[in-house]
């Protein structure tokens, strides 16, 4: 990892980005989250100004302004910002004009944020980070359920506390789990049972083979109350749920 100076003399307002992280350890635990999202924004964005939905780029576009604002990317999030105000009044000719100096811009930010996290000099040690959207930077909650309905309310019933990630299916969620399980961001799994591709006990097979059940404690979220599953389940080390919310 380089020294904090070599954001400042890239034009990173770290001092504005300081009021609101406290400290550099701080930003630096969380300025990767930068590069995960930037580039998915992007691909949305354009897909949006390709179809003239400006509705939509207007929100992705705030997104992009505001994470920008956040890490200090002053001249990033200036640039987005005159985007998502042209593109709530509708501006197409200016957006589509326009984007490829915002795709430079994003471009030119990530290749500062990557420099800063995986270069190095002789005032800070090497941090070799190459995040990828299942990759947890902070304590976060897995919700597994096929159940969108069910994951957006358990997201709203823990996010005030934990950051809260999500899966679909227990596919989705042993991949999440395999890029996590050298680090100590995942601090619980909220599982259910009866899910497609893989159910939730390939995800607790998964966890019993890699031994991470002492790492990761699992609570079972499931409609299904039968005698059969409970005692299934129960074989497993898991927990009860009132002991993850305590």
């Amino acid at each position: 990892m380089r020294s904090i100076n070599y954001l400042i003399s890239n034009g990173v307002d770290i001092n504005k980005s300081l009021e609101l992280f406290g400290d550099v350890q701080t930003y630096n635990e969380t300025v990767g989250e930068f590069l995960i999202s930037a580039n998915s924004k992007l691909t949305k964005l354009s897909a949006y100004k390709n179809n003239k939905d400006m509705t939509n780029y207007a929100i992705y576009v705030h997104s992009l302004k505001s994470d920008a604002k956040y890490f200090g990317l002053t001249k990033l999030s200036e640039l987005a910002y005159e985007h998502e105000l042209k593109s709530k009044s509708g501006d197409v000719f200016f957006v589509t004009e326009n984007f490829e100096e915002l795709v430079n811009e994003v471009s030119r930010s990530v290749s500062i944020i990557k420099e800063y996290l995986n270069g190095n000099d002789k005032d800070a040690e090497p941090m070799l980070i190459e995040p990828d959207e299942n990759t947890y930077l902070k304590e976060t909650i897995l919700v597994v359920d096929d159940s969108n309905i069910i994951r957006n309310f358990t997201k709203r019933v823990f996010e005030e506390k934990y950051n809260v990630g999500t899966a679909k299916d227990g596919e989705e969620a042993i991949n999440i789990i395999e890029c996590n399980k050298n680090n100590n961001f995942i601090v619980a799994v909220l599982l259910d049972l009866n899910m497609p591709r893989k159910d939730g006990f390939a995800v607790l097979d998964y966890m019993k083979k890699n031994n991470l059940f002492e790492k990761i404690p699992v609570s079972i979220i499931s409609g299904d109350s039968s005698k059969e599953t409970i005692e299934r389940a129960f074989t497993y080390p898991i927990v009860p749920f009132c002991n993850l919310i305590a």
